[in-house]
Parts: C-alpha cells; sequence; structure tokens
C-alpha cells in the first residue's frame, strides 16, 4: 500500500470509542449473531433461506452454479417478477391500503402519498404504455429523471415487462447520457421537461434531445421518448418521436398481469466510471439482486413493519436502485421519495421532513453529514428528531468525527450509525456493523454480514494480520454480484478477476486495513477512480474533457482530500503555445467546460495552470506528486522522473497565484 495509506493506517489505530447496541433493539432484532455461524456453516443454505423472503412463480432447483467462474447463475431454474414482488404481493396480502411512497417535492407543500394499491395501479399503467410503444422484454429503456414518483414507477414497469433500465443520473451531461444510450442500444427514454434544483427549475428534456441527436451519430436510433410534465417549461416538440406521460400513461388501463422471468434475466444496466474515461455498464440480474437488496435492507436496518425509512440518495445511482426502489418496496416499507437537496428552500429542510414524516431510519451520505456540521447544531437542534432509530451512511468512509456528530446530534445518542461498505458492482450491502449485535467503532465499517465473505490481503492474496492494510477483496460469490460488464465479458473479466485470477477473489478496487480488533476500515480507491460525493468519477473522462478544449495541451487529473465532498477533483493542465497564458479567465473557463460536457458533480474544485507535468521515462503521469501538491503535502519521492525539477516548477507556478479561481 502506498506510504499515504500507511500513515491513514497508524492513525486510525488510535480509535477507541464504542457505542453498544441499545438493549431494547438487541432484544429484538431481526438479526442476532448466530447468523455468522449459520451463514459460515452452510453458505449456500443460508442464501435459499434468504431467498425465500420472495414470491417466485417457480422454485429454484440449485443455488449457485459457480462452474464457470467468475460468471455466476444464482437460484437456477427460479423464475419470479421484481415488480410483483415490490408491490403486486403487498397488494394481494391485504396491504394494498399501506402508504409506500411519502413524495415530498421541493417546492413547499407539493406532497402526495402513494398507497402500495395505488402504486400497482401507476406501474400496471407504465407498463401498458411502454409496451404501447413496442417495449418487448429484453429492450433496454433509459431513464433521466428527477427525484418523482414517476422515475421509480418507471423502473419498476420497466421490471414488470422484463425490459431492462439503465438509470442515467440527471446531472450528466447530453454527451454523458447519449455514450449510455448507445451503448446499451436504448429503444425508449423516459424523462421529464424539467426537475426543481435549488429553488429554480432546471431542464432536462433539452439534454435527451441532443442526446438522441448524438447517438443518432453514433448509429443508434431513439425511437420513442415518453415525457412527464413536471415544471411545465416549454420544450421543443417532435410529434414522431416525443410522447407525453399524461397522454400515454394516465389514460393507460390499470390491469396488467407480470410475466415470470427466469432468475438470470437481466434487470437494469447501471454505468459506472471505468479507469479507461469508457463508462462500464454493470448488469444485474433479477432473482439474486433482489435477494440481495431485500435481505441486507431487513437485516442493516433492522426493519420493522412500523418502520417509516428515508434514503437521501438519486435514483441515478445505485443507492437509489438497491436502497429506494428494489430493497425496500419488496420489504413492503413506507418511505419518503425526496425530489431536492438539503438547504432549499432552507437548510433545515431535510430535518423538517422527518419531523413531519417521523422518519425512524434514515440513511445519507458522509458529504451530507459534513456540511451539516459545517453549519452547525442549532439547526438540526430546533427540530423534533426523536423518531429516529437507526442512522446509516453510504457512498464513501465516514470519518470518526462525522459519524460521533451525526450519532450524537442527529441521533440524540440513541441511535445506533451503521457504516455501510458496498459498490454499484456488489448491488448491496457487503460490510456494515448489524444494529442489534455490533457495537459501533467510528470510522470502520466492521466486518462482513453475514452470508458475505471478504478479505483483507496482500499482493499475493494472502490474508493481512490484525493492524494492517491491504486490497480489499470478496473471496466467495454473493447472489447480488454483477454478472458481467454490458457487451464486455473480457473486460468485466480484466477488472475485477484478474488481480488474484488464481485464488477467484474479486477485487473491490479499495484499499483497506484491519485494525487491532480485526475490524475493516475501508480506505478508499487504489486505481484512478475518484470518489466525489459518493459518486465515482474517472480521472481519464475529466482528463479527456479538459483536453478536448481548444486551449488545452496536456490535462492530469487527480482527487484530494476535500472537507466537504470526501475526494474534490484537481486539474493541472498545460497550454497550448497558440492560447499564450489563457488569459484571466481560463481557468473558469476550463471549469465551465468540464461541467458542460460532463456533467456538475465532475467540475474541478480547482484547476492549476502548469508548464510541466511530471512524468516517468516511459510517459506516465506521477499523479502520486499531484496530490501532494494538490494536498499541500511535502512532495514525496521524485527520483522516477524523467525531469526531477517539473515539481520545483509546478510549485513555483502555483505560487504566483495562478492556482486557483
Amino acid at each position: 500500500m502506498s506510504e499515504k495509506n500507511d500513515e491513514t493506517l497508524a492513525n486510525l489505530l488510535k480509535e477507541d470509542r464504542r457505542f453498544e447496541p441499545p438493549a431494547d433493539l438487541t432484544e429484538h432484532a431481526n438479526l442476532t449473531a448466530d447468523a455468522y455461524d449459520a451463514a459460515a456453516k452452510d453458505r449456500e443454505g443460508f442464501w435459499a433461506e434468504q431467498a425465500q423472503r420472495l414470491t417466485w412463480a417457480e422454485p429454484f432447483t440449485q443455488v449457485l452454479d459457480w462452474t464457470d467462474p467468475p460468471f455466476a447463475k444464482w437460484y437456477v431454474g427460479g423464475r419470479l417478477n421484481a415488480a410483483y414482488n415490490c408491490v403486486d404481493r403487498h397488494v394481494e396480502a391485504g396491504r394494498g391500503d399501506k402508504v409506500a411512497i411519502h413524495f415530498v417535492g421541493e417546492p413547499v407543500g407539493d406532497t402526495r402519498s402513494i398507497t402500495y394499491a395505488e402504486l400497482q395501479d401507476l406501474v400496471s399503467q407504465a407498463a401498458n404504455a411502454l409496451t404501447d410503444m413496442g417495449v418487448a422484454a429484453g429492450d433496454r429503456v433509459a431513464i433521466y429523471m428527477p427525484m418523482i414518483p414517476q422515475a421509480v414507477v418507471t423502473m419498476l414497469a420497466c421490471a414488470r415487462i422484463g425490459a431492462p433500465h439503465t438509470v442515467v443520473f440527471g446531472g450528466f451531461s447530453s454527451d454523458a447520457l447519449a455514450s449510455r444510450l448507445e451503448d446499451c442500444q436504448a429503444k425508449v427514454v423516459v424523462t421529464s421537461d424539467g426537475g426543481y434544483r435549488r429553488g429554480s427549475a432546471s431542464s432536462l428534456k433539452p439534454a435527451v434531445d441532443e442526446a438522441r441527436e448524438k447517438a443518432a451519430g453514433l448509429g443508434h436510433t431513439v425511437e420513442k421518448v415518453l415525457v412527464v410534465r413536471r415544471t411545465g417549461q416549454d420544450v421543443a416538440w417532435d410529434d414522431s418521436v416525443d410522447v407525453w406521460w399524461h397522454d400515454a400513461v394516465e389514460g393507460a388501463s390499470t390491469s396488467h398481469t407480470p410475466e415470470a422471468f427466469d432468475a438470470e434475466h437481466p434487470l437494469y444496466v447501471m454505468y459506472t466510471s471505468g479507469t479507461t474515461g469508457k463508462p462500464k455498464g454493470i448488469l444485474h440480474t433479477t432473482g439474486g439482486y433482489l435477494v440481495g437488496a431485500s435481505y441486507t435492507h431487513w437485516a442493516v436496518f433492522d426493519l420493522k413493519d412500523d418502520d417509516v425509512y428515508w434514503c437521501t440518495a438519486d435514483i441515478g445511482w445505485v443507492t437509489g436502485h438497491s436502497y429506494i426502489v428494489y430493497g425496500p418496496l419488496a420489504n413492503g416499507v413506507t418511505q419518503v421519495l425526496y425530489e431536492g437537496t438539503p438547504d432549499s428552500p432552507e437548510r433545515g429542510r431535510w430535518w423538517d421532513i422527518i419531523e413531519q414524516y417521523g422518519v425512524t431510519l434514515f440513511y445519507t451520505a458522509p458529504t451530507a453529514i459534513r456540511s451539516f456540521m459545517k453549519q452547525g447544531r442549532e439547526i438540526p437542534d430546533a427540530r423534533d428528531l426523536s423518531s429516529l432509530r437507526i442512522l446509516g451512511s453510504v457512498g464513501e468512509p465516514i470519518n470518526p468525527e462525522a459519524y460521533v456528530w451525526y450519532r450524537h446530534v442527529i441521533g440524540g445518542d440513541r441511535t445506533p450509525v451503521v457504516d455501510t461498505w458496498w459498490q454499484t458492482e456488489t448491488g448491496a450491502i457487503m460490510i456494515s456493523p448489524l444494529p442489534g449485535v455490533t457495537a459501533g467503532k467510528p470510522g470502520s465499517a466492521m466486518n462482513p454480514i453475514p452470508g458475505v465473505s471478504a478479505e483483507v490481503v496482500d499482493e499475493e492474496g494472502n490474508a493481512v494480520p490484525n493492524g494492517s492494510g491491504g486490497y480489499l477483496v470478496l473471496t466467495e460469490p454473493w447472489p447480488s454480484m454483477l454478472r458481467t460488464i454490458w457487451g464486455d465479458d473480457q473486460r468485466f473479466k480484466e477488472t475485477y478477476w484478474s488481480r488474484f485470477e488464481k485464488l477467484g477473489f474479486y477485487f473491490a478496487g479499495d484499499g483497506a486495513k484491519k485494525d487491532a480488533d480485526g475490524d475493516l476500515w475501508v480506505l478508499g480507491r487504489v486505481d484512478d477512480v475518484m470518489n466525489v460525493s459518493g459518486h465515482r468519477l474517472s480521472t481519464t473522462e475529466i482528463e479527456s474533457a479538459l483536453v478536448s478544449h481548444p486551449k488545452v495541451a496536456e490535462a492530469a487529473v487527480v482527487g484530494a482530500k476535500d472537507e466537504d465532498t470526501g475526494q474534490a477533483v484537481c486539474a493541472f493542465v498545460i497550454l497550448r503555445d497558440e492560447a499564450g497564458d489563457g488569459g484571466d479567465d481560463i481557468v473558469a473557463e476550463l471549469r465551465k467546460h468540464v461541467r458542460k460536457e460532463i456533467g456538475p458533480i465532475a467540475t474541478p474544485r480547482q484547476v492549476m495552470i502548469v508548464p510541466e507535468l511530471p512524468k516517468t521515462r516511459s510517459g506516465k503521469i506521477m499523479r502520486r506528486l499531484l496530490r501532494d501538491v494538490a494536498e499541500n503535502r511535502e512532495v514525496g519521492d521524485v527520483t522516477t522522473l524523467a525531469d526531477s525539477s517539473v515539481m520545483d516548477l509546478i510549485s513555483s507556478g502555483l505560487t504566483s497565484g495562478k492556482g486557483e479561481d
């Protein structure tokens, strides 16, 4: 591991705070310590038992087929429908009047509560509308929407008819959307005119129109665009392609019979950043994924029938798939769905919602927690948050002080904090405390949950001793695992399985540490993918965007520590000769350019204009040294550089005041 990680590891050893589970929670916990032993003794038997949480149209005959690793098949022979499991079966069981979704729009007063019976009607109508548009089982549907009920309805409608969906985060640009439409050959796009963001209406439909044109230039034709009228903005319209939701869906029949699909039928493709700059389409299938999502949601949040659950993620990321749509709804939960930002119209909005709806289980990202810490405790203290009983953290490692603040200020020192580690690729939580079993340790994800086998290993794949760091791997297959990268089995093998191929380990791409107690601390990426506000962004993709600007000759991007977002994008740019010094506005111009090319989430915190980049003799950029600069550390070993004076040039250039906007 790097020197940086070794430093971090040494600091982690000093954490000695412990928070025992509340006695009443332990007494009635969904899972007890016995579950670890049961899963270890008979792993497949354990996962067969968890599969009984679902309703199967045809029972499976084999739990796991691992005869052709790394290509797994789970619940072989079983058939089921994901939407039926998330909606219809709850209605059939007499729980149709239970609220499934409390929707809260960003504009104050824009609320709607949807029961499971109403959700069944909405999903059936959307399924009929998509079918009328020519969408059949196996066709791909792209979703580019704000956090409104129709987004969830569309995902479930796709699952109902067996059409794999790909949800693209509404903050991504038309270029990013176009590349995804082309890669998965989406037949239909579902979007809205726009959504509300920090008090104003932001548009979405224009980006879809641009993306559709760009996809056509790549040789792919999107046949239909289904549009929700959300904000009332004027939008360009093509009658041969565009269809209003209120015309096609709201007038459709509420009667629809879901079809059962094979357990390995594709459920969705979720694009995540790759180190090559080309996004990776992560494929999840139906049976194993749904088992993993529902089991982990029930176990990690100790879910009870009367809980009100709220995950603040966007459905454009995997957390929204697993812990807003599929896991919670499969479990028949009542949950909050919120459209906007935490600080609109004022900074206490989230806490108002918790108080109003009596939220008991709350799942958010360390980035949000750190921003609330910066605002001070007076804002949450002015609200009644006593309904909360479990707090969750997701997306990136949570630093110990944020953990303690979260537990103390938001949880009133009553609530366990479940610090969860998982990925787009794993589909569901892999490592987390169990709130009724595990003592909380600020900053540590603790242990793999029952049924999951994880380890920290060295370069050869040997488990490291307590007190040491290494690579975080999963040593056994698990039901919600990715099946492949869409259209690229070879890349799937090379990306996730090649490093420890002989041992059959899945390499997560993260470094981790075992502390003196053997508990796990996740340290973040060991490759060149950044984690910004819990969102994984490729350095290569951002570098490519910078170099596409006519004034830029070369660029290197690193992720640097950031108090608010975990990591921030820092760019080092060499300008073309004809650009001269670029002018006073070049930094703002380049930040704006990245925002346009990829999206706001990728906007660099800093753009530093430099004369050269630190490279090895073979031409590889030494990003480690650039991170040292970006994080204001003493620059490390430069002996492998082709020209060691480059770092002096960079440092002198930054001190001249041209580094930041």
